[in-house]
């Protein structure tokens, strides 16, 4: 298995799906400005009700670089489960992590104030840096590398009180151990979002598909699944995923564009942020039924479907009108519950229950109009055209595309 590369970034055989970065230069009027996404989801109303402040979000990752214009701060003493790797869990050895962390916490402070924000700046990142997959000799030999050192991770990461756990990552087996920590992290009150993969098809990947982990799709500005999001029961929600302007490592500006469910897989853990630090006596399973309850679901009306799963996250209308947070103590997601019970498993080829049929015709979330200041000209504000206008052109970037095939 070998990993593709943009321009002239070359990749070795990978274990690892991570989000599609593209390099172009940027002349845009500000960087504020091409942040299409936080535009759509009603950041500074966002912002008015709550930042993160006093939520930590675990990236684990290629690492955090803390000395980001965007980063400062931001950036805790974490975990280096990589020790081939230069330097420790505050080095990025390949600018991903920090691209995640970015989108997550950055404060919009480097360039004298026209940096990239993340979608929770008020939050702070646990880094935990895990083995470079693409570097391994051969495919199993990242898979395995990777299987190795996440479920320590993930353990870590609970253990130090990180109440959201994002992994923008996987691989296409999963171990015992991965199912156990994941189990252990939720028992311990923490929420863990996953990407899916970017292979656009319906393979599965870990741990998106692990029991008590919730699986992130990536979608396009007209709130459809991109072509390269994987699909699937793994799928739970979906974020934005294309033309995400955030902070990184690796380039002269400090910042980058990019592509991929990696970065929605962040813009979802931004929202677990978001939502904890209003509501910080809620338990995990208080803030995923909210985040489920108040998504932008199927154009067909269906509960779920394989390609978004149950609908676009909507951090504004959460906090706006997020309803009965319903039981403390009962995670929400099914999965969790069908793993634990001694009937047999279902088959994972098999649409989940209240799905729809893989018919490719149910890949989009409604745009709705409820009021809730996040609705068809709120949640995607920009559409179409308007977005195309705001985006502009790129910012400066060199990381590589990781991609699974």
């Amino acid at each position: 298995m070998r990993a593709s590369s943009i321009r002239g970034v070359v990749s070795a055989a990978l274990g690892l799906l991570l989000a599609g970065i593209a390099a172009t230069p940027a002349h845009a009027e500000s960087i504020r400005s091409q942040q299409w996404h936080l535009d759509a989801m009603g950041a500074e109303d966002i912002w008015k009700i709550s930042t993160g402040k006093g939520v930590t979000v675990a990236v684990i990752d290629s690492g955090v670089d803390p000395t980001n214009g965007d980063l400062r701060g931001q950036i805790l003493k974490g975990k280096d489960l990589a020790p081939k790797e230069r330097g420790d869990e505050q080095t990025d050895y390949d600018g991903h992590g920090t691209s995640m962390a970015g989108l997550i916490a950055g404060t919009g402070k480097s360039g004298g104030g026209d940096g990239a924000f993340g979608l929770a700046p008020g939050s702070k990142i646990l880094p935990i840096r895990v083995p470079d997959g693409e570097t391994a000799a051969n495919f199993a030999e990242g898979t395995e590398q990777f299987n190795g050192a996440a479920p320590e991770a993930i353990r870590y990461a609970a253990d130090q009180g990180a109440r959201v756990i994002n992994v923008s990552m996987g691989v296409p087996e999963t171990t015992p151990q991965l199912t156990a920590a994941a189990k252990y992290a939720v028992d311990k009150g923490a929420l863990i979002f996953a990407a899916t993969g970017n292979d656009g098809n319906r393979k599965l990947a870990y741990p998106a598909a692990t029991p008590g982990v919730v699986g992130v799709g990536a979608l396009d500005k007209g709130l459809k699944k991109t072509a390269a999001s994987q699909y699937g029961p793994q799928v739970d929600v979906s974020a934005p995923g294309v033309d995400m302007v955030h902070a990184c490592s690796g380039s002269e500006t400090g910042l980058c564009k990019s592509s991929g469910t990696s970065a929605a897989t962040a813009i979802a853990s931004a929202t677990a942020a978001l939502i904890w630090s209003k509501h910080p006596e809620w338990t995990n399973n208080q803030v995923l039924r909210v985040i489920l309850n108040t998504v932008s679901g199927p154009t067909s009306g269906s509960e779920r479907n394989d390609h978004i799963g149950y609908g676009a996250v909507r951090p504004l209308r959460a906090l706006q009108e997020p309803g009965d947070p319903g039981p403390a103590d009962e995670y929400p997601l099914p999965d969790l519950a069908v793993a634990q019970s001694p009937s047999p498993a279902p088959d994972p080829s098999k649409p989940a229950a209240g799905s729809e049929p893989d018919d490719g015709k149910t890949e989009a979330a409604a745009p709705t109009a409820d009021g809730s200041g996040d609705s068809n000209t709120g949640l995607w504000i920009g559409l179409g055209v308007g977005a195309a206008v705001i985006i502009g052109a790129a910012v400066a970037v060199s990381l590589a595309r990781r991609r699974q095939r």
